[in-house]
């Protein structure tokens, strides 16, 4: 399983750093740019807000569903159908939930016409993670690998087109970004349904009342747990722009968005450990087999990764947001920095919490895996009281910089306590050799890019180089030995049907 786990990372890991930085960091960046933070604010607060209600669409269906087919495949076609039917129902359900709690918030039209577009993508994508759950239980990582892509590349290829092909002539509107997600959801929805389709044979949909019943009872716990996980994660934008002044509140959501896109691409990579480690530690669970080598394995590449990430971006995060969200039109030295030296602040702490996020990825999947979701609610709980009582205190007072210390102390709070959790249940060692390598890595980490500063060089080549340093150090330290992660490459093949 390791080796499965090894080989099939490797691909998913390839074709989204190929796609999904260049969306986040190169497409979707320009969108804000072109039309500026407080337009960006407004798409991004009904976004964030959609987003919470996102679990009605699926109710933890999906993590059930991938669960479920991974230990039982010949489930697929009998359950197909079925399932879609509930899908079906609840999209209605999550329309009605999001127009009535925005109408009573005080969502005016403007918002409530973007809510429906929003909203209208938030229902194709879950049923495209749903379809994605199924190929990902049959253990088909070649294909969800391609599907889980193949959205943001259509994306990329429609606002290229509308940003920088010169045969549009009028500036570009917030409203284009959202229509071309629905464009491309849909092309995605139907290429993997077709896909799904040739695995499970021929499907009809069906009212059995009993199997939804039985379907809605056996998801409660994900439900529950992906609601208040949505909350403390997605919150703090719908905050920012409900407690603020009508005169800040847009500008500072879009500030926070400025900072939160880099953690979001950060997350985008660490959530594929998810994707593929979810089915692997269900069938493995199953089977009785130990989880402790694989979950060291992720646990050491993860790690490793999200630290080189977090040090980099906190050390070099002005320089960051300079590159990325440069020099307006018309706009002052004066006011450029301001902007900047605030966006910079709001950055270091939001990934000062992408390590803690990333750990959640790997002990959260595997405590899903196992059945553990009262232990899960309850930390999703108290992470979501905190997370409130923080922002009502801090956005006030502090505005987005408020809502990021809120996210990075929830984060890092639910992550201690999962892994704690995990090692208790599965009786996890990684012996001393692990913690020491750990220590030693962190350390020279700290050091390598610290140390970059005082080079002579330009910053963008004294951060390739730290870069460069501090991946070589992953290895030196041992963190992920060569060796190791070569041979079950190499004899990866051999085991892996697809």
């Amino acid at each position: 399983m390791q080796k499965r786990f090894i080989r099939n990372l490797a691909l998913l890991l390839s074709l989204n750093l190929l796609i999904k930085p260049f969306w986040i960091l190169g497409v979707d960046r320009a969108v804000q740019n072109a039309v500026g933070d407080s337009m960006y604010g407004f798409y991004f607060s009904i976004y964030s807000y959609s987003f919470l209600f996102f679990i009605l669409l699926d109710f933890g269906i999906t993590n059930y569903n991938n669960r479920n087919i991974a230990q039982n495949n010949h489930l697929l076609s009998k359950h197909f159908t079925g399932i879609a039917t509930v899908k079906i129902l609840l999209a209605v359900l999550y329309a009605s939930v999001v127009f009535f709690i925005g109408y009573l918030i005080g969502y005016n039209e403007a918002q409530l016409k973007m809510l429906a577009w929003v909203g209208l993508n938030q229902v194709i994508l879950s049923f495209i993670l749903y379809l994605r759950s199924n190929i990902s239980g049959l253990m088909l990582f070649k294909a969800d690998s391609f599907f889980s892509i193949l959205d943001r590349l259509l994306m990329i290829l429609i606002c290229s087109f509308l940003l920088w092909s010169g045969f549009v002539q009028t500036d570009f509107q917030i409203e284009w970004f959202v229509y071309a997600q629905t464009s491309a959801y849909l092309i995605t929805f139907i290429a993997a349904f077709l896909y799904v389709l040739k695995h499970a044979g021929k499907i009809k949909l069906s009212f059995n009342i009993p199997f939804m019943l039985m379907i809605i009872r056996k998801s409660m716990p994900y439900a529950l747990l992906v609601l208040l996980m949505s909350f403390y994660n997605r919150l703090e934008p719908v905050l920012i722009e409900r407690l603020l002044p009508e005169g800040k509140a847009f500008v500072q959501t879009g500030i926070y968005s400025k900072a939160f896109r880099l953690l979001d691409a950060g997350n985008n990579i660490s959530l594929l450990f998810s994707v593929l480690l979810l089915p692997m530690f269900a069938s493995m669970i199953k089977k009785r087999e130990s989880v402790n080598m694989l979950v060291q394995l992720s646990f050491s590449i993860i790690l490793s990764m999200s630290l080189v990430v977090a040090v980099l971006s906190f050390i070099y995060s002005n320089e960051l947001m300079m590159l990325l969200y440069g020099l307006r039109p018309g706009e002052g030295s004066l006011e450029f920095s301001a902007r900047i030296i605030e966006s910079a602040s709001v950055f270091r702490i939001l990934m000062g919490s992408f390590v803690a996020v990333s750990c959640t990825y790997i002990f959260g999947t595997l405590l899903t895996a196992n059945g553990n979701l009262a232990l899960l609610n309850i930390v999703a709980g108290s992470g979501v009281v905190i997370n409130v009582a923080m922002n009502f205190i801090l956005i006030p007072q502090f505005e987005a910089l408020g809502a990021a210390w809120s996210s990075f102390v929830v984060q890092t709070i639910t992550a201690l306590i999962q892994i704690l959790i995990s090692f208790k249940i599965f009786k996890l060692r990684f012996g001393k050799m692990f913690m020491q390598r750990l220590a030693l890595f962190v350390v020279l980490l700290l050091l390598c890019v610290y140390g970059s500063l005082l080079l002579p060089f330009h910053w963008v080549w004294n951060f390739i180089i730290a870069m460069i340093m501090s991946i070589l150090l992953v290895f030196v330290t041992k963190m992920i030995e060569v060796k190791g992660v070569l041979q079950l490459l190499l004899s990866a093949s051999s085991s892996i049907k697809k």
